[in-house]
């Protein structure tokens, strides 16, 4: 029985003992996601598989696998087993999968489709139409105004907005697509039940509320480097195109739209200036045949969406908060409170020209007091001061 048929019969698939039974073969020592989708295909449905003999397991897994297979579950793996169904058992909280109706279709059609999805929330937005908005975690406060305003506007447009709760450009992303009726889908890299990182547990939290947190990871799941990467897979599948923002030349971001291009979605990214490292990540994309966009009406005139959104003016956005990272990371690092201000300034500049209005409202710093920043900052040789009172940074 391969994958698809398994999607078209697997509708007993939520009733405790079905589910039981997809932990089992999901939690076995030496089973990994690989060797789950050769039982599967071999046998069918996981209950099918634990009633396998030996020699049929051996046949399509290590003898260890098998082993595992066909022993009772161990006082751990019990443990476990029974705190995911408790899990599950929670309102919002759902298991879904990969024989489920439910399984999002656009996953069905990757190379390596998780046999499980952890869901916390509204699982019907995993089938949605959606964009993934990806980039740095280290973004400017241009960058983070960019992902919120473009996601927002697409999130209105219909389109839910997805990205990896990661800080940054995919903070921004989120919150740009709570404010429109798409919401937002975020892709973790831990276990469901894990806060991470931190600092985002707030905007977690108002996502399982208001959207969807998903992973494919088992419940307890730590941080793990090598995670995320395989995460990015799952960011990109869910989405009809992806939209980089910012992204360094070695970036997360770039393997978001390498799989995403391997996985037939369109990649967009947005341009920026040539003395921002994290415009080279873009450019670099663009080179490739990425599309280069200015507009959300770029995005959606590529999209086979049913709606579309008439070309629209840019929209304010509160440049205010984007700097409130700019001032955690000074504080953070420990410097007296006038480096951290002009830390706050740089941050706020980004690569482009802006002038001294414009940094007052980010910075939110009143006149006197960002000129004098301006000037020891011209001074030390950071900053530059352009025709038209504009100011652009050095390095």
């Amino acid at each position: 029985m391969d994958i698809s048929s398994q999607h078209e019969h697997g509708a007993d698939d939520r009733d405790p003992a079905s589910l039981e039974a997809w932990l089992r073969l999901t939690l076995a020592d030496g089973i990994g996601p690989e060797g789950g989708r050769r039982l599967l295909a071999a046998f069918g449905l996981p209950g099918h598989v634990l009633k396998a003999g030996r020699a049929a397991l051996e046949a399509v897994v290590t003898p260890r696998a098998a082993a595992a297979l066909l022993g009772t579950p161990g006082t751990v793996q019990r443990a476990r087993i029974a705190a995911t169904l408790a899990w599950a058992q929670q309102p919002g909280h759902a298991i879904v999968t990969l024989a489920d109706p439910q399984y999002p279709p656009s996953l069905l059609n990757i190379a390596d489709p998780p046999l499980l999805l952890y869901v916390r929330g509204n699982a019907a937005l995993l089938r949605a139409e959606a964009l993934a908005v990806v980039g740095s975690r280290n973004a400017t406060a241009q960058g983070q105004a960019h992902a919120e305003r473009f996601s927002e506007e697409a999130s209105r447009a219909g389109l839910a907005i997805v990205s990896g709760l990661a800080l940054g450009i995919d903070a921004a992303a989120h919150e740009g697509g709570l404010r429109g009726p798409g919401s937002t889908v975020a892709v973790i890299g831990t276990g469901i039940d894990i806060d991470y990182p931190l600092r985002n547990r707030a905007l977690a939290q108002r996502i399982a509320q208001q959207g969807c947190i998903v992973s494919e990871y088992p419940l307890g799941m730590p941080p793990l480097a090598a995670n995320f990467p395989r995460r990015n897979r799952l960011i990109s599948g869910l989405a009809r195109a992806v939209l980089v923002v910012e992204a360094a030349a070695q970036s997360g971001s770039l393997i978001t739209a390498r799989m995403a291009a391997e996985q037939g979605r369109d990649v967009f990214a947005i341009p920026g200036s040539i003395h921002s490292p994290l415009a080279k990540g873009c450019h670099q994309l663009i080179r490739q045949g990425a599309k280069l966009v200015e507009t959300m009406q770029d995005i959606l005139e590529e999209m086979p969406v049913a709606r579309r959104i008439p070309a629209v003016a840019a929209m304010a956005t509160d440049e205010v908060q984007t700097c409130r990272s700019g001032i955690e990371k000074g504080v953070e690092n420990g410097v007296e409170n006038g480096d951290a201000e002009a830390a706050v300034v740089m941050h706020a500049m980004g690569f482009d020209p802006v002038d001294s209005d414009t940094l007052a409202l980010r910075c939110k710093l009143d006149a006197a007091r960002l000129s004098g920043l301006l000037l020891m900052l011209e001074l030390e040789g950071r900053i530059e001061v352009l025709p038209g009172g504009r100011y652009r940074r050095l390095g």
